[in-house]
Order: C-alpha cells, then structure tokens, then sequence
C-alpha cells in the first residue's frame, strides 16, 4: 500500500486541527448556553439536529444519499446509544470543570481504549503500552491532585467517565468501520439520535431568547463541521499523523478559558498534561507499529 501524497496529509492535518478549535468552541458554547438556561438535553438535542442538515449536504454532494445503506442497523443503534452517552457525559464534563481541565482529562481516551481493548476484546497488549497506560494515570493524579485542594471530585469522576464510555465509542467506530463507510456511520449517528430527541423536545424543551438561540445554532455548527473535519482527516491520512492535533485543543480551551471565562489554568495541568499527552501519542504510535508489523507478516506469507 502506498502512502499518500504529502499535500493530501498536509489537507488532513488542517481539517484535523481545524476541528480542534471548532470542538473547543463547541465545548465552551455548551458553558455559555447553560448560563442562559438552556438544559443538558438542550444542548444535545440542538447539537444532533442542526447538524443534521449539514450533514445530509455533505453526503449529497459527496457519495450520495444512497450511500448511507446499511445492513447492520443494530450495530449502528449501540453506537448512537454509546455516542449519545458519551457527548451527555462530556457536555457535563466541561460544565462542571473549567475547560483547560476538562479537554485534559478527556485526552485519556487512549489510555482507556488500550484497557478495554484488552478485557474486552481480548488483545494482546504489551508492556509497552501498559507502561504508557500507567504514565498517564500519573499525569492525571498530578493534574487532579486528589485530597490537594484541585478539582471538584464528582467533575472529575464524569469527566473520567466520559474517557471511558468515548474509548467504548472508538472501539464500536474501529469494529463498524470494517464493513461500513465513515459517512454513513455519521449520517446513522447523527439521524438516531436528533430524532428521539426531536419527539422529547416538546415536553422537555423550553422557549429561549434570540441570543440563546444563536448560541444554540452556533453549537450545532461548531459540532457539525467538527464531525465531518474528523471523519475527513481519516480518510486523506493515517491516525498516527492526525492524532497528535487533538492535542492542540488544550491551547485553545486554555486561551478560550481566559478570554471568555477568566479561568486559568493551574501550574499542576501544565505539569499532568504533557504525561498524559506522552502516554496517548506513544500507545497510538505502538498500535501503529504492530499493525503495521501484522500487515507485513502477512503480505510475505502470502
């Protein structure tokens, strides 16, 4: 397999850092809606629905609406489901804890993928990636400072939570993606969810003002063209080059977090972060490597 084309990995790097600074916007419009009084299940039902129209355009511009056919409904209702879930926990996360913290403790995903991959799908992992795995439940202790005076606990139990449940989610992504475009796992993601959640608006919504709303518009934006940034990114260039521009969102959530919410960082996220960092890039880089290696092998035994 050839690799691609410099341009094209250089596209996918932008759309991926891209969609970190319109994640981190997402993220903060969800601490600003909330102090207009918008609701939990608000926000989520606004970031599925007004991202739905984006999405639908950009699948009929691109491989057409036919192209979202599926013949594993089930599988893709267990990913709305643990979809769902992880954006209400992570949602709670960032209202709970002021930003630069929250996106730092939601770089854990890899450290809990690599777990589940292990007790639930049963791969081997080695001591490579355990090491790694342990680096950043240090660079979390250092960033939690539990029993110091640090951050409030029951944020940092959803926020913890909230890594586990997306580390479920990418598991789900890497088992559908055998068989199904990202596209379409997009579009059934996205449709599952807004509809439920439409038929429940009337009796849990409420009335907003027009800033409200502009907000709320906004987080459907920022949240859509996130997705499909993401989705893009994956498709023009391996995870191992994309991957490391997550971690540029910490940046912008700790400049956001200044400017919009007077809130800086403490000494202990910039001493936490670049472990936890350290620990999710080098499990990627080793999940790389190794399947790279199997790839090889079996190329040569064929």
């Amino acid at each position: 397999m050839t690799s691609a084309p410099a341009e094209r990995r250089l596209f996918a790097i932008l759309l991926r850092l891209f969609a970190a600074v319109a994640l981190t916007a997402m993220f903060a419009i969800v601490k600003l809606a909330a102090a207009h009084g918008v609701t939990l299940f608000e926000s989520l039902f606004y970031r599925q629905a007004l991202a739905l129209p984006l999405v639908l355009g950009v699948i009929a511009a691109g491989p057409g609406l036919g192209s979202v056919k599926t013949r594993r409904p089930w599988a893709h209702v267990w990913r709305t489901v643990l979809g769902m879930t992880g954006m209400a926990l992570n949602f709670l996360t960032y209202l709970l804890l002021p930003l630069a913290e929250a996106t730092v403790l939601l770089f854990t995903v890899p450290i809990f993928a690599t777990i589940l991959s292990a007790l639930v799908l049963k791969e081997p992992v080695g001591w490579h990636r355990w090491s790694a795995v342990m680096l950043g439940f240090i660079g979390v202790l250092i960033v939690v400072r539990p029993g110091g005076g640090g951050l409030v606990p029951h944020g940092v139990a959803v926020g913890l939570l909230a890594a586990v449940v997306v580390s479920g989610v990418s598991i789900t992504l890497r088992q559908i993606g055998r068989t199904e475009s990202a596209s379409t796992t997009v579009f059934w993601f996205t449709m599952l969810s807004a509809v439920p959640f439409g038929l429940a608006m009337p009796f849990l919504g409420k009335p907003h003002d027009a800033t409200t709303f502009g907000l709320l518009l906004a987080l459907g934006l920022f949240g859509g063209l996130a997705q499909l940034a993401l989705t893009a990114s994956l498709r023009l260039a391996p995870v191992s080059v994309v991957l490391p521009m997550d971690y540029s969102s910490l940046v912008w959530s700790a400049l956001i977090g200044w400017l919009v919410f007077a809130t800086v960082p403490s000494p202990h996220l910039w001493l936490g972060a670049p472990l936890i960092i350290a620990s999710g890039l080098y499990i990627v880089y080793r999940e790389q490597k190794l399947h790279r290696e199997k790839t090889t092998g079996a190329v040569a035994t064929d």
